[in-house]
């Protein structure tokens, strides 16, 4: 493995490490399935709307740092000067309104981030009332529970009740409800975006030839679930090598983990460039844990890949920093923006 792929594996790991104290209460096959997100490696075909700039992602502090040189060590003198990548967070509302798609990149269990992410929606919507919001923390059967509870027919309880919240995603209801509650004001779309777990479930366990018709109807073609990059493949199922030394997978279930997380950053993607293909008038919010977005590998990828030929502008923002360096070289910035 080459110095860089070591690198970037060495930044998901410091991501999961952040995100696992988000899992523990759990169940095992969820966290599994998350696990391996956060070590991805992407070898997937470029897009013209995904090349990211190898220049460091924007620091969204309160004020400038002092330890410039510090933060971004290995600097590369055509990213400019190190200074102006520290922005404010007017300066990410005046870029993030530019976007079609806006990825905010969550820690499940963080208020914080939550409470970032409505202010952020709230700015969008107000520089561009035409906003929607798609969501990881539904999956794609409770989207006309969502519809019935933003057109004013159930409840935030019955909303809980018949989307099974508790059960498919179970983070505190109260750090999304203000989010909800701005959509449902405002009259704002919001998608269900994920893949139901019995379906991810049973492609782990069986593979993608064990859905029923009524089961694939909630998950793209199979066409168009891409397994077929090995290096991507081998980075992920060698993450994998590594969960299972410590106690937490088999080998013989390897190839069937790596197609089940491909179909849950497949399924999100597909949703979304749906929905920006029938509303050009619309921006979208994309909320997800930052495993599905960094280095623009999950979702991001996936979208630009549908909408190929579209003219798109898809930005990512972190919400919480990653535990890494954020270097210039030889890099694919981790994200657009980082709140530090």
């Amino acid at each position: 493995m080459t110095l860089f792929m070591q690198t970037k594996l060495l930044a998901y790991a410091r991501i999961l490490a952040n995100e696992q104290q988000s899992f523990q209460n759990k169940k095992l096959f969820f966290y599994l399935l998350t696990f391996t997100f956060y070590f991805l490696l992407s070898t997937l075909p470029a897009c013209a709307e995904t090349v990211k700039s190898p220049c460091p992602p924007k620091l969204v502090m309160a004020a400038s740092s002092s330890n410039i040189d510090t933060i971004f060590p290995d600097w590369d003198k055509s990213c400019g000067k190190p200074e102006n990548f520290i922005y404010s967070r007017q300066q990410m509302f005046a870029e993030l309104a530019k976007a079609d798609v806006v990825y905010l990149g969550e820690t499940h269990d963080s208020s914080v981030d939550h409470q970032n992410q409505l202010q952020i929606i709230q700015e969008l919507q107000q520089r561009h009332p035409k906003i929607a919001i798609a969501m990881e923390m539904f999956q794609r059967p409770y989207q006309g529970a969502v519809d019935q509870y933003l057109a004013g027919k159930l409840t935030e309880q019955e909303l809980i009740e018949k989307s099974e919240y508790e059960k498919r995603w179970g983070f505190p209801w109260e750090d999304y409800a203000p989010i909800l509650r701005f959509a449902k004001e405002k009259q704002l779309p919001v998608l269900a975006l994920n893949t139901p777990t019995e379906i991810t479930r049973k492609v782990a366990s069986q593979g993608l030839e064990s859905l029923t018709v009524s089961e694939r109807q909630f998950i793209p073609p199979f066409s168009e679930i891409h397994t077929d990059n090995e290096k991507y493949k081998q980075l992920s199922l060698q993450a994998f090598q590594q969960h299972q030394n410590a106690g937490h997978g088999n080998s013989s279930g390897a190839e069937r983990f790596f197609l089940a997380q491909v179909l849950w950053d497949e399924t999100m993607a597909e949703g979304i460039a749906k929905f920006v293909k029938a509303n050009p008038d619309y921006r979208l919010v994309v909320l997800a844990g930052q495993g599905h977005i960094v280095y623009g590998y999950g979702i991001p990828s996936r979208v630009a890949r549908r909408l190929r030929g579209k003219k798109l502008m898809q930005l990512s923002v972190l919400l919480s920093p990653p535990q890494e360096t954020i270097t210039s070289k030889d890099e694919v910035a981790i994200a657009d923006f980082i709140f530090k």
